[in-house]
């Protein structure tokens, strides 16, 4: 344990040493909408009390999301004798994950730097007050910061939790936090600051004006991509780093020779349930108003988590004879990943094409791609989250498209939806999974070779035959 703390503190200091000294980048920008500002108004600026109402409330369902939904979700797939490890692992990752949020986090990825990595300017917190205010999507509306910070601090808490889905029932818990410290300080907060930091609304008065502000954004936003609510920050993000997981890690003992079949579709069903209510903290209130098109995203979310339930479920009644709970289920987390980075440009029906694609290619990417590659994501955080948002950020660029009824891109300069070019910006939504992809997997590989060497990732096969919550924790889920 004293070895675990000291190369955590090590890692920590590494992170800020490395990261205090951003420069602004100098990159043109294509005047979009993000899903996230981060931009700080004067001290006196009023605060909407309607939206701030709404913000906590949004940031209440996405720790709904997490603790117990997620954990509810993973924990029931995995065996009896490691349900209470999944549940240690996502709560402790969420609690980690706030702290470190708050001591650099925020600060690395909503403060300006250069285009991949925001600056220490905030880091603790600092000068941040209950008068402290941060922009929307509208020119002179304003949240107060300190919901924004806890706002996102739900996204980074959730984020390398859905990880750990990928290698269920064979990794050291000390392994996992040590992984998720690196993986979070390398891999999250670039990718946040990269699709998410722009100067805000305010700062687009003219085009002179717009040009210098969006030099200063991520480098994702300047190339146009468009992501709401985290299909690349959070799901591909996450799904590339499971995979590359489970990859390195090696198969579970008995893959494909014995059975591993979830203890409790009923745990995991209502897990599902309450990530699919808490999504509309996810996804709703990453629009920061409550307006028009916080309903919107609300009934896009909707209707692509039902449409890819039912793609999911009819596409498994028709190859495997019987439609499953488990499938239900997975097809609505696959739907809700896919609408995530669509759902403020999509309309009502390109969000129920969404949904009937990504729940029927994440039923045939856990099935048929999954055997073929033979690899054992175990609960399918690459499959659903991986595939799901691959599809989710690659169609935004088709169903934002107002033609097809989606609301376009807002221009700030001329307070006006913006010509819309859907080549144009399917090449833009290619450039944030390339990124996505290729950043992610190159910090987890790393990530996971430095954890390898100081603290070994895999139990023995003697306790993974045991299960992880005797091991591991010292008590089991269930003493019947």
């Amino acid at each position: 344990m004293r070895r675990l703390l000291n190369t955590l503190i090590l890692f920590m200091l590494l992170g800020f040493a490395g990261l205090s000294f951003a420069e602004p980048s100098v990159a043109l920008v294509e005047t979009v909408t993000p899903a996230v500002p981060a931009p700080t108004a004067p001290a006196a600026t009023p605060i909407e009390k309607g939206d701030t109402a709404w913000m906590i409330v949004a940031t209440v369902l996405v720790i709904l999301m997490v603790v117990p939904g997620l954990a509810l979700f993973y924990g029931g797939m995995v065996r009896a004798k490691n349900m209470l490890s999944m549940l240690m692992q996502v709560f402790v990752i969420f609690s980690m994950m706030a702290l470190l949020w708050a001591i650099y986090g925020y600060s690395i990825a909503f403060t300006e730097g250069n285009a991949f990595f925001g600056g220490l300017s905030k880091m603790f917190l600092k000068g941040i007050t209950p008068e402290s205010a941060a922009g929307t999507f509208s020119k002179g509306v304003y949240v107060p910061e300190y919901i924004y910070v806890a706002f996102q601090l739900t996204f980074a808490g959730i984020t390398p939790a859905l990880i750990v889905g990928a290698f269920a029932e064979r990794v050291k818990f000390s392994a996992i936090l040590l992984f998720m410290l690196i993986w979070f300080t390398f891999a999250y907060l670039p990718m946040a600051h990269m699709v998410w930091f722009w100067a805000g609304p305010d700062a687009y008065t003219d085009a002179n004006a717009a040009e210098t502000a969006g030099a200063t954004a991520g480098f994702l936003f300047q190339k146009g991509a468009l992501d709401f609510a985290g299909g690349t920050v959070v799901h591909i993000n996450a799904g590339i780093a499971g995979l590359i997981g489970c990859l390195m890690i090696g198969k579970r003992i008995g893959y494909k020779k014995e059975s591993l079949a979830p203890h409790s579709v009923t745990m995991t069903m209502v897990g599902a349930a309450l990530l699919w209510v808490g999504w509309f903290g996810f996804n709703v209130g990453s629009n920061l108003e409550a307006n028009g098109l916080a309903a919107l995203v609300f009934v896009n979310t909707l209707l692509a988590s039902s449409a890819a339930t039912l793609a999911w479920m009819v596409a498994e009644w028709v190859t495997r004879g019987k439609p499953s709970m488990l499938g239900a289920a997975s097809g609505a987390i696959a739907g809700l990943v896919a609408i995530t980075p669509a759902c403020g440009w999509s309309g009502p029906m390109g969000a129920i094409i969404l949904g009937l694609v990504a729940g029927a290619i994440c039923f045939w990417s856990v099935t048929s791609l999954k055997s073929r590659l033979n690899y054992d994501d175990s609960l399918d955080a690459f499959g659903v989250h991986g595939i799901g948002g691959i599809i989710g950020a690659l169609g935004t660029g088709i169903v934002a498209n107002p033609a097809l009824g989606g609301t376009g891109v807002w221009d700030y300069v001329t307070n006006s939806v913006a010509e819309y070019s859907t080549a144009g910006q399917i090449v833009s939504q290619a450039w944030g999974v390339g990124v996505a992809i290729i950043w992610s997997g190159v910090v987890s590989f790393i990530a996971y070779k430095i954890v390898d060497m100081l603290v070994g990732l895999r139990v023995s096969e003697e306790v993974e035959r045991a299960g992880l919550d005797v091991s591991e924790h010292g008590e089991t889920a269930y003493n019947i």
